[in-house]
């Protein structure tokens, strides 16, 4: 039986086995909960969560024991200091003792996961399907077979590494397209990837993967022909990132110097987007006046926006002679044709649906990453990889 808590330090031998007995009971709490977290959720438990936890027992245990002998009609002492110290003590164990246990509970967690297969779980695959082996796993290529995504920002080698070889589990009964959703998503949300191009076959052998980060910074919104540059300013009161303004400046007279699109503030300092042509007549050592003007958003600028929030990105490729696809309609390729660049033409936008493709054409499309590489392989004249339905079930593990 667990003694009960010493009132004072005056025996030192049953002060410090309650002490003891308190750590364990700390280390249990938060190890318990933190193990459970993992397994649940698939995530670590917060500290914070842990010592609540840890303590909280504490606390319960001694407040419990102090009613008990209180009840019993012993005299209890709580608010003497001698007593009051040593609960404080007890407090500060279970506090320090419980993020230990956070740290072996997470580790138990991802054991207890491991032996059921995987390094990982997915969530909702109850423990009475992973018992039955009712699970399709699936194992993501070596981090040197990860390739990155044109037109995306790459991903760190260590994210590819902790992607490297890892295997993840999924409910048996789902379509080859439901996996590979289900299987993108994990990719982000546990790796912090921006965009997954994902090929996986019917047993769920990952044929192609390739990962990129979201765009960051100011570049990935510029249109071409234009450039952004900080200056000194005093912008106005009200102006915000979008805002078309002016600039002006005040010596030997009001002179305006060009117009540009405002993107950020700090303090007297002013990012603006202009033309590459305007930015060699802005002078680094001045110090300019901001005027808003009342304008739209620029449509270049809404559509950068958009774009680089969104799956959809954009790739240029170009119709091989011997790609089968010449004289093709357009709207069979697949993703969106923004624009086609003939051989011997200028550009058209938005063509026809009914437009055929010809050898030597550029086109521009949009699209998801992975209908972009299929669309660029086809008018390369490439073999494409055998396609599998996107409705048969998956298998794994016995019936």
């Amino acid at each position: 039986m667990i003694p009960m808590p010493a009132a004072t330090f005056a025996e030192p031998n049953v002060a410090l086995l309650n002490l003891l007995t308190y750590a364990i009971l700390a280390g249990v709490a938060s190890g318990s909960v933190a193990a459970v977290y993992r397994w649940y959720v698939n995530d670590e438990l917060p500290e914070g969560i842990a010592i609540i936890f840890g303590v909280s027992v504490i606390a319960l245990y001694l407040n419990t024991a102090s009613l008990g002998s209180y009840v019993a009609g012993e005299q209890v002492g709580l608010f003497e200091p001698a007593t009051a110290f040593f609960n404080l003590v007890a407090l500060g164990v279970a506090t320090a003792v419980s993020p230990v246990g956070l740290r072996v509970g997470d580790v138990m967690g991802r054991n207890a996961a491991a032996m059921a297969g995987g390094r990982q779980l997915q969530g909702d695959v109850s423990e009475v399907v992973r018992s039955a082996g009712r699970v399709t796993s699936v194992t993501l290529p070596p981090a040197a077979d990860i390739n990155d995504i044109d037109s995306y920002d790459p991903v760190s080698p260590e994210t590819k590494e902790r992607m490297s070889d890892e295997t993840l589990l999924f409910p048996r009964r789902i379509t080859v397209e439901e996996l590979r959703e289900r299987l993108t998503t994990r990719i982000k949300e546990d790796y912090g990837v921006g965009h997954v191009d994902l090929e996986i076959t019917s047993d769920g052998t990952v044929e192609y993967l390739g990962v990129g980060s979201r765009a960051a910074g100011i570049g990935p919104t510029l249109a071409p022909g234009t450039a952004a540059i900080a200056v000194r300013a005093d912008p106005p009161y009200a102006a915000t990132p979008g805002d078309t303004v002016q600039l002006w400046t005040d010596e030997e007279g009001p002179k305006r110097v060009t117009t540009a699109e405002l993107r950020a503030t700090a303090g007297d300092v002013a990012t603006v987007a202009l033309d590459e042509s305007d930015a060699e007549n802005v002078e680094q050592t001045r110090r300019y006046r901001l005027v808003t003007l009342p304008a739209e958003p620029q449509a270049d600028r809404e559509f950068a926006s958009l774009l680089r929030n969104a799956d959809e990105t954009m790739s240029v490729a170009t119709v091989a002679p011997e790609s089968g696809w010449v004289g093709a309609p357009i709207d069979h390729l697949g993703p969106t044709v923004a624009a086609v660049r003939p051989r011997d033409g200028s550009i058209t936008a938005i063509p026809p649906r009914s437009y055929a493709l010809a050898a030597g054409d550029e086109l521009y499309l949009v699209g998801r990453p992975d209908s972009l590489r299929r669309a660029e392989r086809r008018v390369r004249g490439e073999t494409e990889p055998e396609q599998t339905g996107a409705q048969s079930s998956l298998s794994g593990g016995s019936d």
